[in-house]
């Protein structure tokens, strides 16, 4: 009998522990919410395994992941990251995590919490999928359409649809966990 876990997770020991401690679970810590924003925000166009093997040089060159830190960034901080070959250098990416880290902030003041924001659109339940492990899972939904395109009124950059889906996978507002996975929600 294979492996039960999701068949993503299966490419490394990183990757499967990701996927067993963190991915699909729900996740109600701003600071948390605002890591895995940024995180997901800096994959467009790269592997997972690419941004969550430089997880921890993310953690040292944006200040444990603070808004308030990162919003107060400077060229001089901005050329600094750029010069940092332990995170993704790309300079519109960089950018944007200043750029998201004053929109968070501003999520944050007016909805209370960056939570509250986030979990408002499904009344504060996950959205829970029953893929099989043969089902490639969608690119994007209705949902990530919509939080989507309202992120990006709120100033967030690198949010298109399908990182929002990505994202809501993340930290647990859908639970795409495939059928018959330990991690799976009831």
């Amino acid at each position: 009998m294979g492996d039960p876990r999701c068949p993503w997770a299966l490419g490394s020991d990183l990757m499967a522990a990701y996927h067993d401690r963190e991915w699909g679970r729900p996740a109600h810590d701003d600071q948390y919410l605002f890591e895995m924003l940024l995180l997901e925000s800096a994959q467009a166009g790269l592997s997972w395994s690419t941004v969550l093997s430089k997880r921890e040089n993310y953690r040292r060159a944006l200040d444990g992941f603070d808004p308030r830190k990162i919003a107060s960034y400077d060229q001089p901080k901005l050329d600094e990251l750029l010069a940092n070959d332990g995170i993704i250098r790309n300079r519109l990416k960089i950018a944007s995590a200043v750029r998201n880290a004053h929109a968070f902030l501003q999520a944050k003041e007016a909805f209370g919490s960056f939570d509250t924001y986030l979990w408002n659109w499904v009344e504060g339940k996950p959205v829970v999928h029953h893929p099989t492990p043969g089902d490639p899972p969608p690119a994007s939904t209705d949902l990530s359409d919509r939080i989507s395109k309202d992120l990006k009124r709120r100033g967030f950059t690198f949010v298109g649809t399908s990182i929002v889906y990505a994202y809501l996978q993340a930290v647990g507002v859908v639970d795409d966990h495939v059928d018959g996975c330990p991690a799976k929600s009831s």
